[in-house]
């Protein structure tokens, strides 16, 4: 199916302009915006390399064209995607370390799982650090067929020392995500005094897909640098994923200017009060998305040039934030 609709997804970039300035909020379907989003993203990206992953996190509903469970797939967004990040679906949706509630997933399931049947990869990651419950995540998410990432932090800044090892660790080359049986979510390095002491660490890892940030506290991987990551520890290559906010603007990028306050840029909105030097984009704005694709000073270019495997997209459900305004 994925192959079969791919003509379709390229032909309806040719009318998703993406040049709104939005001047209010009325008449923005904020779902459909995200999509297109996306989907250039992956265009460019592919346009590239076609072997280049994209992998948005959270805000599956976009799988389905209403974004309800009773919706029809829509198939120009899965066939521009390879993967489905998740979090918390079955530990740290309310509190971390504590179990997801029925009630909500149930709420989830039905997204992840149009996914699967579509062949497009599901990534969680639960946080959740008691062992027997990092071994309950395990178990519910292979029964489901789900890549999982069982996070002790939800700083995401550590290699667990448990399991030991990682689910389901093998020697096998990946060459592509749908081959991974596990992956790693490390994208804060603070607890690493050098890029180089954070690099070692990961090269003595058998994960078969490492997620990461483009820089080493600012400090921008090197393409040499990623090519070193793909061999697991025992030898088998690995894909090495790069983080890329695309519904928030971080502080503490390159493309940051001092002066940018809310509203100033017109795109850029309110500081996230749960992430400091997070800020809220108007993420269908032409001007924004230029800064993350489609240009040789992108994030997504910058990305692409470091030799990364691939894309992990968050801030995906910001269309939440502006439904709910």
């Amino acid at each position: 199916m994925k192959n079969i609709v791919l003509s379709l997804f390229l032909a309806s970039l040719l009318f998703n302009s993406c040049d709104k300035t939005d001047a209010d909020l009325e008449g923005v379907n904020f779902k459909q915006e995200m999509r297109k989003f996306v989907q250039n993203i992956s265009q460019y990206a592919k346009g590239i390399n076609p072997d280049f992953a994209i992998i948005p996190q959270n805000g599956e509903q976009l799988v389905l064209i209403t974004g309800e469970t009773d919706g029809a797939p829509d198939y120009v967004y899965l066939a521009a995607i390879d993967g489905q990040g998740r979090e918390d679906l079955f530990y740290g949706y309310d509190s971390d370390n504590q179990a997801t509630s029925q009630e909500a997933i149930n709420e989830m399931i039905p997204f992840l799982d149009v996914c699967v049947q579509n062949n497009v990869k599901v990534l969680v990651t639960d946080y959740c650090s008691t062992q027997t419950k990092m071994d309950d995540s395990y178990s519910k998410n292979a029964a489901k067929n789900y890549l999982s990432f069982a996070a002790p932090e939800r700083n995401l800044n550590i290699i667990p020392d448990y399991p030991s090892e990682p689910v389901h660790v093998n020697a096998e080359d990946i060459h592509q995500l749908s081959d991974a049986k596990n992956f790693l979510y490390i994208i804060n390095s603070e607890n690493y005094s050098s890029k180089a002491d954070f690099i070692s660490a990961l090269k003595a890892t058998n994960y078969d897909v490492i997620l990461i940030d483009y820089a080493f506290n600012e400090d921008a991987f090197t393409k040499d640098e990623i090519n070193s990551l793909k061999v697991k520890n025992n030898g088998g290559k690995r894909l090495i994923i790069s983080y890329m906010s695309i519904g928030e603007a971080e502080t503490y990028r390159y493309y940051w200017q001092n002066d940018w306050k809310p509203g100033k840029p017109e795109w850029l909105d309110k500081e996230n009060p749960d992430w400091a030097g997070n800020y809220k984009v108007r993420y269908w704005n032409s001007e924004w998305q230029q800064i993350i694709y489609g240009n040789d000073n992108s994030y997504l270019k910058k990305i692409i040039d470091a030799g990364f495997d691939g894309v992990y997209l968050d801030i995906i459900d910001a269309f939440e934030y502006y439904e709910e305004m």
